[in-house]
């Protein structure tokens, strides 16, 4: 009896990830990662390392799952993803930062992200405040997620890589559906991890500072947001509009509102109005 076309996609175009040469090629020469596993499944890679991390779990441990039965993003949302169709990926980090500056975390996360998927699949993205990949045409590509547990911090990224378009919601996109063709999940893993571990270890190295660190200027550069009209959903349901204008010294979200500047430390951005691309 013939295979199913569901499993033959699964196969072929989305083959699993090798936990042993990933291993190998990213824990070798780091400085910062210590381990890497790949689970065939888990509820949520963000709440199992999060647990760990009370077991004392050592920074530098990632945790990859081929498929997230349970996954959450900002605001409680829940996110999934057909198995081996994306990127889902959690890592443990213990930032030896001032407290304010951990904001900073997702900022730093998605400029890696977005670094690693144009040199490996050439896909122009941006990034929307505080945690979301964009495709070109505003479709999202990925979300960052990042928690504290402690003294420590979780930060999962989910990245759709196969996924197809009835697959996703009618906001979100893929790598293979924006380049046409098949993109291998697991440069773009290494790519990101190696990135992150650059600018995690310059950042903290400059004790959170953004400026000295230089990903402030590199997070502006990847910015949709900054230069955008904006509606923002706050935590509280209150909303309020107006223009994202910077990103201040603990990565919050400056706006400019008729009844003045609001800095935000959280809420659900909305583009009203997206700069053009290069401006």
């Amino acid at each position: 009896m013939p295979d199913a076309p569901s499993a033959r996609w699964s196969e072929l175009d989305r083959p699993p990830l090798d936990a042993a040469a990933l291993q190998a090629a990213l824990v070798r020469d780091s400085r910062l990662w210590r381990s890497v596993e790949v689970a065939e499944e888990v509820g949520s890679t963000n709440a199992d390392l999060a647990a760990r991390a009370a077991d004392d779990a050592p920074e530098g441990t990632v945790l990859v799952a081929e498929h997230q039965a349970a996954g959450r993003g900002r605001l409680d949302r829940t996110w999934t993803s057909p198995p081996r169709a994306g990127l889902t990926v959690s890592v443990l980090l213990r930032p030896d930062v001032p407290a304010a500056r951990r904001g900073w975390l997702p900022l730093l996360t998605g400029v890696a992200l977005a670094e690693a998927v144009g040199e490996v699949s050439g896909v122009r993205t941006s990034l929307k405040w505080p945690n979301d990949l964009l495709a070109v045409d505003g479709a999202k590509l990925a979300g960052i997620l990042a928690e504290a547990s402690g003294g420590a911090v979780v930060v999962g990224t989910g990245l759709n890589v196969s996924t197809r378009r009835e697959e996703l919601p009618p906001t979100a996109t893929s790598l293979s559906l924006v380049t046409g063709g098949a993109v291998d999940r697991a440069p773009v893993l290494l790519a990101y991890l190696r990135g992150l571990e650059r600018r995690y270890l310059a950042w903290t190295a400059a004790l959170g500072d953004p400026v000295a660190s230089g990903l402030a200027r590199d997070y502006l550069a990847w910015s949709s947001t900054v230069g955008t009209e904006v509606a923002v959903t706050l935590p509280d349901g209150s909303a309020l509009t107006g223009t994202a204008t910077s990103v201040d010294w603990d990565g919050r979200l400056v706006v400019q509102t008729g009844a003045g500047t609001v800095e935000l430390a959280s809420g659900d951005v909305q583009h009203v109005r997206t700069r053009p691309a290069g401006a």
